[in-house]
């Protein structure tokens, strides 16, 4: 593959791609009908499968990303991790640039939409605890909902993507002071959300979707959406890098990076330290990310990449969710549209399949299950991938918006699917 920067990657264009995570937006999946009899031939992956060469340190990935960064199109982290151990860590570049901190792991990183699992994984506890269903509708936890809505919507439709539901337009330059003006605002943003389609039809990355969710959980515990994440699911993981930071701390804690957003002059401003900038991405146009006082419920809020890898290996141990609750969140629901092109355009095997779990996609590459979820912000990206039948986790994190991502996600694919 090239290196040549993709411009202008938008939140929604990534998660148009499909809709679905890191997956969807290297452009590697495929609609499910090419899924039965395409992998008979093929041995099923060992656990003793040795370590790809191009997964190791100076292999083709890490020669690949080191390149970028010497080119300055990368600044961020990246980490391969096999059955919990480190294979690969690299960090480039200045988490911020005006005291002269660089990135390292332990440097957290705004996740945008690869943050959405967080809110599944709430959602699913309680479940498994049964105080709630997720064939409950949405007016059996909360008020104020048309009956369209409150009445034929339920939470598995929402966790899906099926809902029907549109995304209200958002305010993208009001700049907010406080958790409890970011909290008001958004669940009246979540209340406008109108049916487009009836309930069952996929829809393309709805906010209603991530909102409804965070509420349903506010209703059920009595506590906010963040800091019943950052209780029952963060710190259950031991994700101890990872939290719904607020402005204040994202400008003064050496350990959460600066989002660099290109200006349309070709410089990089620092998001935080400039409210008044904003994104020339036509597909965010404007925005801000650290507008924000604090991420909106639902969203990601910040993480490092070995946290990342601690939830995949708690998602895997039954550590944040009993083992039948786990697998029902990445359980294939709905075939995703076929995407083409990307890391099959050179493969000599069947297209694979790719299918909407509850906000984790999943797909097949080669035989092998990848579970992934991506996200980007006007100056950040963040990916992890699960390849749980080889016991592989992938991250890149990223604090730049102008950089291939794409070609990122497709070469880690490459290097732990990739021959030894």
């Amino acid at each position: 593959m090239g290196s040549e920067p993709v411009r202008s990657v938008g939140r929604r264009r990534l998660l148009g791609w499909g809709g679905w995570g890191g997956l969807a937006a290297a452009g590697v999946a495929a609609g499910g009908a090419q899924l039965v009899g395409a992998r008979s031939a093929r041995a099923a992956p060992t656990a003793s499968r040795a370590v790809p060469r191009d997964a190791r340190p100076g292999g083709a990935y890490d020669r690949y990303v080191a390149k970028l960064a010497a080119e300055d199109k990368f600044s961020g982290v990246v980490l391969l991790s096999h059955r919990g151990r480190t294979v690969l860590s690299r960090s480039y570049g200045m988490a911020d640039k005006e005291k002269g901190i660089r990135n390292h792991e332990g440097v957290a990183f705004n996740l945008s939409s690869a943050g959405k699992p967080f809110g599944a994984v709430a959602v699913l506890q309680l479940a498994q605890r049964g105080r709630l269903r997720l064939s409950d509708t949405v007016g059996t936890h909360l008020k104020g909902f048309p009956e369209e809505i409150a009445e034929k919507v339920t939470i598995h439709h929402l966790l899906s993507g099926i809902s029907g539901l549109n995304t209200p337009d958002e305010d993208l330059q009001r700049v907010f002071r406080s958790r409890e003006e970011v909290r008001e605002f958004h669940e009246k943003w979540a209340r406008q959300a109108r049916p487009v389609a009836p309930p069952g039809t996929p829809t393309d990355h709805a906010g209603a979707e991530v909102a409804i969710p965070a509420l349903i959980v506010e209703a059920v515990t009595g506590m906010t959406y963040w800091d019943y994440v950052e209780e029952h699911v963060f710190k259950r993981c031991g994700m101890t890098g990872t939290a719904f930071f607020t402005r204040p701390q994202w400008l003064t804690d050496p350990h959460i990076a600066h989002s660099y957003m290109r200006q349309g002059d070709g410089s990089r401003v620092d998001a935080v330290r400039n409210l008044d900038k904003g994104s020339p991405d036509p597909f965010q146009l404007g925005k801000n990310p650290a507008r924000s006082y604090i991420d909106f419920p639902g969203d990601g809020g910040f993480a490092t990449a070995p946290d990342l890898v601690r939830f995949a290996q708690a998602l895997g141990d039954g550590t944040v969710l009993d083992r039948p609750y786990a697998e029902l969140l990445t359980a294939p629901k709905i075939p995703l549209a076929p995407q083409g092109g990307g890391l099959r355009a050179d493969r000599s095997t069947p297209a694979d399949a790719a299918f909407a779990t509850y906000m984790m996609p999943v797909s097949l590459i080669d035989g092998q299950w990848l579970n992934g979820r991506a996200g980007v912000n006007p100056g950040s990206l963040a990916s992890w991938n699960i390849y749980p039948d080889s016991g592989w986790v992938g991250v890149i994190l990223g604090n730049y918006d102008d950089v291939p991502f794409t070609e990122i996600i497709e070469q880690e694919m490459r290097a732990v699917l990739g021959p030894t």
